[in-house]
């Protein structure tokens, strides 16, 4: 009770096994908010809010579980153990898709390599008319791609097994965005292997905090 989440216009949850190092970090994190009464209150009033979310990796699988609270979830799939059954670490390429979600302004249509490290990132739902209704209200935000920058479930392009490459999702009228892939880990063009020249010193992933601080400006 040191700090309230009424005095930030952004929650970030972060990845990199923010929750202990050990798999299905995420849902004990998501417990811990749900069963604390003062958690939930905060969290649920900042949901409600006009203001942003993002959740990486563990802070994907949080963010996901915390769906009786969290506005426009109800067709938000789990994150399960990826279906290599192997922690998969490497870059991989995602497709952005036109939505509405202030976090990819500008970034629709765009095809980017991108960084993922993670066991349990395969998109999960309880009936295929979930993931019908996921689409029919566009929060599908981010999907893998092949080399043909087709969507793909084939691996080692798509890394955990995820069904129509779904590898971000959108929650409140796009203000919540939760993905697997790490984009604070590539920000900077310097953290790639290979950059195009028109780069400059950041790639396009620096756009979503870009985005998020013309948003609460």
């Amino acid at each position: 009770s040191r700090r309230s989440l009424s005095e930030f216009d952004v929650l970030v949850a972060c990845g990199g096994f923010s929750y202990g190092d050990v798999l299905g970090g995420g849902g004990g994190w998501a417990k811990s908010i749900l069963f604390s009464p003062i958690l939930r209150d905060q969290f649920s009033e900042f949901f409600e809010s006009d203001k942003l979310v993002l959740g990486v990796c563990n802070g994907c699988q949080m963010i996901s579980q915390i769906k009786p609270i969290l506005p426009d979830s109800q067709n938000l799939p789990r994150f399960v153990k990826n279906r290599s059954e192997q922690f998969e670490s490497r870059t991989v390429m995602v497709k952005v898709n036109e939505t509405k979600s202030p976090w990819l302004s500008g970034m629709e249509g765009s095809v980017l390599p991108v960084a993922i490290a993670h066991g349990e990132g395969k998109a999960e739902f309880d009936s295929s008319e979930q993931l019908t209704g996921l689409y029919d209200k566009n929060q599908v935000a981010l999907q893998y791609v092949d080399s043909h920058h087709q969507v793909t479930q084939r691996y080692p392009y798509n890394p955990n097994g995820a069904p129509k490459g779904i590898a971000g999702v959108l929650a409140n009228e796009g203000k919540t965005l939760i993905m697997m892939p790490h984009p604070e880990r590539v920000f900077r063009s310097h953290q790639f292997s290979w950059k195009p020249l028109s780069w400059g010193e950041y790639s396009p992933w620096m756009q979503i905090f870009i985005n998020a601080k013309k948003f609460v400006s």
